[in-house]
């Protein structure tokens, strides 16, 4: 007979011992007033060998978990019982297919990373590579940024309608941004893909993927260069910026006569400069084409 126990016995009992539920399904109660489920069978491939048991089958208990409304629930107990009974009727051990089922979850975490965890890796192994530390910052910024859905996900979950959902909302309005953010989102997975944690094609992808469902950037932002300044009047400039005393005029006029990009010349250090021989050399590390100059 199953199904002996009530809800409202369930949660009223303090008596301490084993309730059969029936079907195997017992509420053990502990002298300390906690509860817990327990499946008990008789395993038909081992007996007991001593005593006045022997020659009888083994009895078996697996833990179910403990008793209550925000655990396991006399609902919950009777549907695991359930499972329990069908796996002995297979001639399986229920405590050996729990045991089994948590190694393989074990296995499944330990070869699952999420994208956060593929970016910080990614990042890892090609920042020796890279120009200088602000461009690995602006790696673990952008992504940190406007790739935070994707962040806790599996990385091998991730797909087309997930990297559009990060890319979508700054196409338009921060279009260098989310073409920069793309990039970095498809070369994260395709590390991921070549790890082995994720397979297929790379949802990220610009060319026959992404450019089917976003405009090309420069449809969406055409660029409109600075005017250049008519090196006739030039002088004229050069006394006014001259007259005014601060540290931004003077990095201008540096970058004007050294004709210089702005990140070299308000990078510059004396150790770069040789006041004797009126040299300055920028090393490679800060120079775009990573060639001393």
């Amino acid at each position: 007979m199953r199904d002996k126990l009530v809800a409202a016995f369930c949660e009223r009992t303090n008596k301490p011992g084993l309730h059969s539920d029936g079907g195997g399904l017992y509420l053990e109660v502990k002298k300390d007033g906690r509860k817990y489920w327990h499946y008990r069978w008789r395993d038909r491939f081992e007996k007991y060998t001593t005593g006045k048991s022997a020659g009888i089958s083994k009895l078996r208990q697996r833990g179910l978990g403990p008793y209550g409304l925000n655990d396991i629930t006399l609902k919950d107990a009777r549907k695991l019982a359930g499972e329990c009974r069908r796996m002995v009727r297979s001639n399986q051990n229920p405590i050996e297919e729990a045991a089994r089922e948590a190694q393989e979850a074990a296995i499944a975490r330990a070869s699952t990373l999420t994208f956060k965890d593929c970016a910080d890796r990614y990042i890892a192994a090609h920042k020796d590579g890279w120009r200088n530390d602000k461009h690995t910052a602006q790696w673990t910024s952008t992504l940190n940024t406007y790739a935070a859905k994707l962040m806790p996900l599996d990385v091998a979950v991730i797909d087309t309608r997930m990297v559009i959902k990060c890319l979508e909302p700054i196409w338009k309005t921060k279009t260098e941004t989310a073409t920069r953010v793309r990039q970095r989102i498809e070369s994260v997975l395709d590390w991921a893909t070549t790890r082995e944690f994720r397979t297929g094609d790379n949802p990220a992808r610009w060319k026959g993927h992404i450019e089917n469902l976003l405009p090309k950037p420069r449809k969406v932002t055409k660029v409109i260069h600075r005017p250049a300044l008519d090196y006739k009047t030039t002088g004229a400039f050069m006394a006014k910026l001259r007259a005014v005393d601060t540290v931004a005029a003077k990095v201008l006029e540096f970058q004007i006569l050294t004709a210089t990009r702005p990140g070299e010349a308000t990078g510059a250090t004396w150790d770069e400069i040789d006041l004797n021989a009126k040299i300055w050399t920028i090393p490679a590390g800060r120079m775009k084409a990573d060639k001393e100059h």
